[in-house]
């Protein structure tokens, strides 16, 4: 039987287990604030890669990084109705500036001190970045404006959980403004399949872009596109979406232009956003009941050398040997950038470390003894396959000169085993349902990992559209999003028995 590395497996507690491989990982911690974490230097590691990553994309497709406050003008949210009501539940507020003694050994807001307007804690940026546009835009020539952020933003969460649902989390937001609805649109698709493609090439996390229902937009959108990935327990996490807002916040904002004619038009605008949420999404996909695996793209250090040190003379021999391994292998190159290669020299046991490198989940990690100075080797364990089939740990002896100038090749390959596990599984979840029994039966009380199904509709709105959000809200189930690939259309709408205009995927989410 294999012994595992954490206190609680997938099959026997997912939500516990996803919390240990947080914890074990060492990617976060409770922070003494409800709903907030620190993010810890791996956890850290993995954000940083995966937000240099998404930035050369980002600035590949010609927009601009900028910063905005993290206080706005609770008066700009007033402008937006829908907006406003949206995030109103979820907003905080600072409505003082000072704090002072009470006499009591507390302090508390001073009321001489209290602001003339109240400042909300960005919980998004539509509004002040719109504010911004009305002053940068006069012309059709100021047009487009392409901006990007990244910055950490507020929303006031009940129910939390780290990555995927905390009161204050990490990500960038990009906002534009277009001279029509056309070029608006297709700057709303052009970006979600950057998400896409980002997170299938570097998370190696398979996902489906399609349009969020009417209910599921963002407040104050004409459209809204996300990217739904499948986690190992079956439910969907919305991993990026995309937003088309029309002339609804130009309107609000006054964000105006005189096009070639001279005649005043409002402009059209977007945005878009992915957060920390992702490194969640990571977790969830690729994690086995060891701790967390990290696919070389992303990981902060995608070889980690442990030389087995005892105390004694020749553990300056193996130090050496290893920081020469060190050296050969940061002249490798590995999936377009120079291989990430650490040299674990912290105090400690060798198999402690070696576990805790597991654990984390760096693609590959090397032992480095005597023996194998002299032989000129090195031990190897892949993460992706950690156990042989007799449920031994697989580590390989392999000549040092062949390891190196294979290395490469072996970090493309985990990257690629790693999505292909996750496609695969993704792909032999999804089923079909032609009457809202089979849904039922689908999603039955005790159901283990039943994924999403996929069922014709009709894309009803209003009534109609409230009355299937009620029916599916009663099974806890969600409409994902209308996938961007459709097959074609062949039967009535499971929800109204109205002709079916595309297909959807429904399922649980996070």
């Amino acid at each position: 039987m294999i012994k595992r590395a954490l206190p609680v497996t997938r099959e026997a507690d997912f939500s516990a287990w996803y919390q240990s491989v947080i914890t074990e990982a060492d990617l976060a911690e409770e922070s003494g604030v409800r709903g907030c974490m620190v993010i810890r230097p791996w956890g850290y590691g993995i954000w940083e890669r995966i937000q240099r990553l998404l930035d050369d994309r980002i600035k590949a497709t010609g927009h601009e990084n900028c910063y905005f406050p993290l206080f706005i003008p609770l008066s700009y949210f007033e402008k937006e109705a829908e907006h406003v009501e949206g995030f109103a539940k979820e907003m905080a507020v600072v409505t003082h500036h000072r704090l002072k003694a009470d006499g009591l050994g507390k302090l508390i807001p001073d009321p001489e001190a209290k602001l003339e307007e109240p400042l909300v804690v960005r919980p998004t940026s539509e509004m002040v970045i719109g504010a911004a546009f009305a002053r940068w835009v006069q012309s059709w020539r100021d047009l487009p404006v392409l901006i990007n952020q990244w910055a950490n933003v507020v929303r006031w969460e009940m129910r939390t959980r780290m990555f995927l649902r905390t009161s204050e989390f990490l990500w960038q937001e990009g906002h534009t403004a277009h001279a029509s609805a056309d070029e608006a649109r297709e700057e709303t698709l052009k970006m979600l399949e950057v998400y896409r493609e980002f997170s299938e090439t570097c998370l190696a996390l398979p996902v489906v872009a399609g349009e969020k229902p009417e209910n599921e937009r963002f407040p104050g959108a004409v459209a809204t596109y996300s990217i739904e990935a499948m986690m190992q327990d079956g439910k969907a996490l919305q991993a990026g979406t995309s937003h088309f807002l029309g002339t609804n916040f130009a309107h609000a904002q006054d964000i105006k232009f005189q096009n070639a004619e001279g005649v005043f038009e409002l402009a059209n605008t977007t945005s878009w956003g992915v957060s920390t949420r992702m490194i969640g999404g990571v977790i969830m996909v690729h994690g086995d009941d060891d701790g967390l695996r990290v696919p070389p793209r992303i990981a902060p250090w995608q070889i980690v050398i442990v030389p087995m040190l005892r105390d004694q003379p020749e553990d300056a021999a193996i130090v050496d040997y290893c920081k020469a391994l060190q050296a050969e292998l940061a002249q490798q190159s590995a999936l377009g950038e120079p291989v990430r290669a650490l040299l674990d020299l912290k105090f400690g046991k060798t198999a402690t470390k070696r576990w805790s490198w597991v654990k984390k989940g760096a693609p590959i990690v090397i032992e480095v003894g005597g023996r194998d100075v002299s032989g000129g080797n090195v031990s190897v364990i892949r993460r992706d396959r950690l156990y042989r089939e007799d449920g031994k740990l697989d580590s390989n002896v392999l000549a040092r000169g062949d390891f190196v100038a294979a290395a490469a090749a072996t970090l493309e390959e985990i990257q690629a085993s790693l999505h292909s596990e996750a496609r695969a599984r993704l792909d032999a979840n999804i089923a079909r349902a032609t009457d809202f029994a089979a849904i039922e039966a689908h999603f039955a009380d005790g159901a283990k990992n039943p994924g999403w199904l996929e069922v014709q509709w009709s894309r009803p709105t209003g009534s109609a559209l409230d009355a299937v959000v009620a029916r599916l809200k009663a099974l806890k189930l969600t409409i994902r999003n209308a996938p961007m690939e459709q097959p074609s259309i062949d039967a009535a709408c499971i929800f109204t028995g109205d002709p079916a205009v595309e297909r959807v995927l429904i399922g649980r989410a996070y």
